[in-house]
């Protein structure tokens, strides 16, 4: 029987949920592997305030970090504290101690992470992430090793359980933004900050590391374009239910022959699609490749469990290299180029779709043709129209235009000009359409 010893940094809900994963099927990981993994320290600042039975069993609590990255039992440090210092600091120091480090801090690898990749693989250690993304869908793992023979071409994905519970519960009880938020905020599913989740930023966080491994290429953070879904409203769910549609915060990466697409906002998807049925806090995963054409990876994307089974992945992934004495042979990021290989990022505007466009205009005569006018103005072919179906004069309605294929950039100049209209009471709703019905 081989033995692997773990400290974990951070006791938060990963935290927690990853002891109690290891500990609760430590006897099915040994059957399985023939490895006892052990946790040997866990440090955590506010220690002395956690009580549960799972801590209770790991022989080293500290609050000092740097007695699991400096001590020589310990083969694998598993950071779970989150943000960028000083987790950086500690992941940087494992690896320069020879230690083979897992993480499922998101933010950190995608805005900050390049030093730590390339320290990974001089070092010749292993760096875990497949708790990054997707909570306890494996996922990582699948584009690095299992799609490796397959140039991926594009890649869908709803990995944001907070925005997708807050539109899934928007659509079915007919309730506004505001109002769904609060009940994810009691019910724990978002955060009392939860600019992440409904901005997207966290989404944009996932597909910039899907990006990088699926393109072999380094996405740049702030090359990566993210808009929320504060702005959605009922109004609009009704809508896109009326043309067939549903309403999902969509991260999309594409390669094209000469620069990538990489972007994360509300998109309306018909119906029909598989992505559409995906509600509550589920996560799914869409993948285009050339060789195995489709695939769709579904899951729990985030929790204490979920991700800590992710991290808890990693973890036996490297405990059995480490009994088999196996070299590192699989770069950190899956691919060979140093991580010096940059494609452009092409602009938002410069991306051609369809378009949803709501107006909240003025019912009187004309208006509907001064708007189509200069929808025409900015070579822009309106697909449909849909207008209210009582109103009176003089009343403020929502108007409808879903258009063909044009790019982002004809869209936003004729919003622009069409917000300076009088008769236009609001700033218009765009969303991108994704799909054909």
């Amino acid at each position: 029987m081989h033995s692997v010893n773990v400290g974990i940094i951070g006791y938060g809900t990963v935290g927690s949920g990853t002891v109690e994963v290891l500990l609760d099927n430590k006897d099915l990981i040994k059957r399985k592997t023939g490895i006892e993994i052990n946790v040997t320290k866990i440090a955590d600042l506010r220690i002395d305030q956690i009580k549960d039975k799972y801590l209770e069993q790991i022989p080293v609590k500290t609050k000092d970090a740097y007695e699991i990255i400096n001590d020589e039992n310990i083969d694998i440090v598993v950071e779970l504290i989150g943000g960028y210092e000083p987790a950086k600091t500690f992941i940087m120091e494992a690896l320069k101690n020879k230690k083979h480090v897992v993480t499922a801090n998101k933010a950190l690898l995608a805005v900050d992470g390049l030093d730590i990749f390339k320290l990974s693989d001089e070092n010749d250690v292993y760096l875990g992430f497949e708790g990054s993304v997707g909570g306890g869908i494996p996922i990582i793992r699948v584009i690095k090793e299992d799609l490796a023979a397959n140039n991926i071409k594009e890649i869908y994905g709803i990995i944001n359980g907070t925005a997708n519970y807050i539109l899934s519960k928007m659509e079915k009880e007919k309730k506004e933004f505001d109002e769904v938020l609060k009940e994810a905020q009691k019910l724990g599913y978002a955060e009392a900050d939860p600019t992440f989740d409904v901005e997207g930023i966290d989404t944009a966080h996932k597909i910039a590391i899907l990006a990088t491994l699926a393109f072999n290429t380094i996405i740049p953070f702030d090359k990566v374009f993210v808009e929320g879904i504060s702005k959605i409203k009922q109004v609009d769910i009704d809508f896109a239910n009326r043309l067939g549609c549903k309403i999902k915060l969509l991260a999309i990466a594409k390669k094209h022959e000469n620069d990538i697409e990489v972007r994360v906002h509300p998109t309306m998807i018909p119906e029909r699609y598989i992505l559409s049925k995906v509600v509550d806090v589920f996560n799914a995963i869409y993948i285009v490749s050339d060789k195995v054409d489709r695939t769709i990876h579904y899951g729990r994307g985030a929790g204490a469990k979920p991700t800590g089974s992710a991290v808890a992945g990693d973890i036996i992934d490297i405990a059995r290299k480490i009994s088999a004495g196996c070299k590192k042979i699989i770069p950190t990021l899956g691919f060979s180029d140093k991580y010096t290989q940059y494609y452009p990022i092409r602009d938002i505007n410069e991306i051609r779709s369809s378009f949803y466009l709501r107006f909240n205009a003025v019912d009187k005569p004309g208006v509907l043709s001064k708007i189509a006018g200069i929808l025409g103005k900015y070579d822009i072919s309106i697909s449909s129209a849909i207008q209210p179906g009582e109103s009176s004069p003089g009343d403020v309605v929502p108007l409808v235009f879903m258009t063909h294929e044009t790019l982002g950039r004809n869209v936003a100049n004729a919003v622009e000009e069409i917000d300076q209209l009088d008769v236009v009471k609001e700033k218009t709703v765009v969303i991108r359409v994704e799909g054909k019905k």
